[in-house]
């Protein structure tokens, strides 16, 4: 196989930006440097690799850029004006800012009780052996993961206890200053105890001035037994910014994971997830939108591993795409033998509104047991013409028309979140890429 060897913008081997920022990089260092070496040996990720194939990170990203450096007092100020579009009323916010946790503009006074909250830095730095054997948990076959596993220098660590219903939302947001293209690479995880209740919103923006930069992020959560989470994560990064992004996401038993995902900003962003069921009768719904434009490409992977029986798992996903933007959709559900009484549903939808716009869904069953109930769906279409006279015919511009069926278009798969709060922080976030369409 010839293989790439990986450069930074510089032109320097990958290799010695790994070499060079390993002083900044907090404890398991031979995690890491294993890590790093199941990344060399294949590289960015290209269209040869089958979960990789509408995504080709040679060609699209290139380079892996060098590591941001901590945030100085100028990039804290930026990032304070730029949370004031990510704020909302009774969120409890963790605040990274270009990959380094920033105290100063999180809220970490009067935590709830039975809710700890640290820093990976802390974790890492404490030689945690428990939090680093999960940390380092996610697959490391996949380059993207193992890179990031190399790479991290800071994220959230949150435990809740047994029993714990937190009464408010914990906003991780991800806002980025550097002026110059720089990358950044964080790492969180959530803990959720038996019989316990929380939500949890991933939210990435960038600061007035910031370019071309590259975030790798990863979410490494347990679902116990009971339990209950309500996940959102609104990706807002500049236009020219990249956004590659992982979750691992375990559940036990009688547990209940509802997870929502919006795309309108960024160049380039890869969304892949993987989701075991651990206990019987665990539930999972997950809801996904793209809205994309100019020349944006989005792609969302979604694996859901069925290894218990009795369980369910609902994958609803939208894509507006309009001019040359091209959105991706690959949902992969495996039934193992043993996962008998399974019911796992899937349907993908997309609206193309120019003639160049682009949508790949590429469903995916593998079913191992004979007692399941099992299906998938996927369309393609246009505005429809009938619908868009009427409202024009009401005095409504075609834009205003427009704008109105999208929001019904997607309506359906904003409508599963259950904070209302949070579902209107969604919809204003569509409403900012709606206008700003030409």
């Amino acid at each position: 196989m010839n293989l790439a060897v990986a450069k930074n913008e510089t032109g320097r081997p990958l290799s010695d930006s790994f070499a060079i920022a390993r002083d900044r990089l907090p404890g398991a260092a031979e995690a890491r440097r294993a890590a790093f070496e199941a990344y060399e040996r294949t590289g960015l990720p290209n269209r040869r690799i089958e979960d990789w194939k509408y995504t080709d990170l040679r060609a699209l990203m290139r380079d892996v850029l060098p590591l941001a450096p901590a945030p100085d007092a100028a990039a804290l100020n930026a990032a304070t004006a730029a949370l004031k579009v990510q704020a909302f009323k009774g969120a409890r916010r963790l605040v990274l800012v270009d990959g380094v946790f920033a105290p100063t503009l999180s809220d970490l006074n009067g935590l709830e009780k039975g809710l700890a909250v640290r820093t990976l830095r802390e974790a890492l730095e404490a030689g945690d052996t428990t939090v680093q054997a999960q940390l380092f948990s996610p697959d490391s076959a996949n380059p993207m993961v193992a890179l990031n596993s190399a790479m991290m220098t800071d994220g959230v660590v949150i435990e809740i206890a047994n029993g714990t219903v937190l009464t408010q939302p914990l906003h991780v947001v991800h806002i980025t200053s550097a002026a110059t293209p720089v990358a950044t690479f964080t790492r969180s995880m959530l803990h959720l105890g038996k019989g316990a209740t929380a939500t949890l919103v991933e939210s990435y923006a960038a600061a007035a001035g910031a370019k071309a930069y590259q975030v790798h992020d990863s979410l490494v959560v347990a679902i116990s037994d009971n339990s209950r989470l309500d996940h959102v994560r609104l990706v807002e990064d500049s236009r020219d910014a990249f956004n590659i992004s992982s979750a691992v996401v375990t559940l036990g038993a009688h547990a209940h994971f509802n997870t929502f995902g919006m795309v309108s900003g960024g160049s380039v962003s890869r969304y892949q997830a993987t989701i075991a069921f651990a206990g019987e009768h665990a539930k999972v719904e997950t809801n996904g939108v793209n809205l994309l434009n100019g020349k944006q490409h989005a792609d969302t992977t979604l694996f859901m591993d069925h290894a218990v029986p009795n369980c369910a798992s609902r994958e609803i996903f939208r894509a507006v795409v309009d001019d040359s933007g091209h959105s991706v959709f690959q949902g992969r559900i495996i039934v193992r033998p043993h996962a008998q009484k399974t019911d796992a549903k899937m349907m993908t939808r997309a609206l193309l509104l120019s003639d160049d716009a682009e949508a790949d869904n590429k469903p995916e069953l593998e079913i191992f047991a004979d007692d399941v109930t099992c299906g998938h769906g996927a369309t393609t279409g246009a505005l429809d013409e009938s619908l868009l006279f009427y409202l024009r015919a009401r005095g409504l511009s075609e834009k205003e028309a427009q704008a109105l069926l999208i929001q019904a278009f997607v309506g359906e798969a904003i409508e599963s979140i259950v904070n209302e709060d949070l579902r209107e922080l969604a919809i204003t976030a569509a409403q900012r890429w709606l206008e700003a369409r030409a």
